[in-house]
């Protein structure tokens, strides 16, 4: 009986945590499948029903095109038809303008295409601000954890008491300050203020993580390099590079993440709209009178795919650094 009685509070224990993390997932998903529903509707799709994906019926619509007509379902297709009866046209006529079916079932597969169109610029621009900055940024904190964790001179311990301040400063705090540099140094309106400010940004917590990282290798590691004649960058190639490739790694991850999602500062440095970034120039899929919500959904889950892909590429190795840090901790 009592063995009947373990088996059956087991299995409601377990029953219990699925439950608990399928309500997690559904909280997790939700907000995505909404942005996903919205993205192949129109406003006017949105506004009847704004949480459920268009029918399947509809996918088969999406092929088909007819005559515009002042009657149709999609205010685009009024539109057209209204511009070509103000040039004299009539239905029937060899110019009369041809759009796709617009009916409450339609699925709106144009929506990503010029969300795309909007977008794909400030996604290259922001891929090669984000790389620069990752790879310059950890060669910088790698360098400089090597030499706070192996080098014992006078002032370090100051200087690093002051890099521990800085993790407790906003970074909002020092915009205007920085904003003057930028301004001094004429490097405004460039994609070099942002890789600059990065780097800059992300070399208290790298710096301290590697320190810490690196203080925790054993010493006879670099004391057989030293005796093997390796110099400190010999060292640091060949005994810490490899064994916090993980660390690297992770930094890595959430550098890019940084970089990526970063709106504040590119919107007030850069001018030029070819040169803004992806959190930025989001903004101009927004319409100053009427909000087109599908290209705006569309627009926002494209600059989500590479975060997701890099993500489930790069989940074991961040899995990995996290648990080397809190081991090394």
């Amino acid at each position: 009986m009592s063995v009947l009685k373990n088996s059956f509070k087991q299995s409601l224990v377990e029953a219990l945590k699925h439950g608990f993390i399928w309500v997690i997932l559904l909280f997790a998903f939700f907000p995505m499948y909404v942005t996903v529903a919205i993205s192949l509707k129109s406003n006017k799709q949105f506004a009847s029903h704004p949480f459920s994906l268009p029918p399947l019926r509809g996918l088969r619509e999406t092929f088909i095109r007819e005559p515009a007509s002042l009657e149709a379902y999609d205010p685009a297709a009024v539109t057209a038809a209204r511009d070509a009866t103000e040039l004299g046209l009539k239905p029937g006529d060899p110019d009369w303008p041809m759009v796709r079916r617009s009916t409450p079932d339609t699925w709106h597969w144009e929506h990503w295409a010029k969300a795309w169109r909007i977008v794909s610029g400030y996604i290259f621009n922001t891929i090669f601000v984000a790389v620069t900055t990752v790879i310059l940024s950890l060669a910088c904190s790698l360098a400089a954890g090597f030499f706070f964790a192996r080098y014992r001179v006078p002032g370090t311990s100051v200087l690093w008491y002051f890099f521990l301040i800085l993790m407790l400063m906003p970074g909002v705090a020092n915009l205007i300050p920085l904003f003057i540099l930028l301004r001094n140094l004429r490097l405004l309106n460039t994609l070099w203020a942002l890789i600059i400010t990065g780097i800059a940004g992300g070399q208290v917590v790298q710096i301290y993580i590697l320190r810490n990282f690196i203080d925790d290798i054993p010493q006879d590691l670099f004391d057989a390099a030293e005796v093997d004649g390796a110099s400190p960058f010999q060292q640091v190639m060949h005994v810490v590079l490899p064994m916090s490739g993980s660390i690297l790694s992770t930094l890595a991850i959430l550098q890019f993440l940084g970089v990526w999602n970063n709106f504040l500062l590119p919107f007030i440095v850069i001018r030029d709209d070819s040169l803004l970034t992806l959190a930025a120039g989001l903004i101009k899929l927004d319409a100053e009178y009427v909000k087109q919500w599908g290209e705006m959904m569309a627009g926002y889950l494209i600059a989500s795919v590479p975060l997701v892909l890099i993500f489930l590429f790069t989940m074991r190795l961040f899995v990995k650094g996290i648990a080397a840090g809190a081991l090394k901790g």
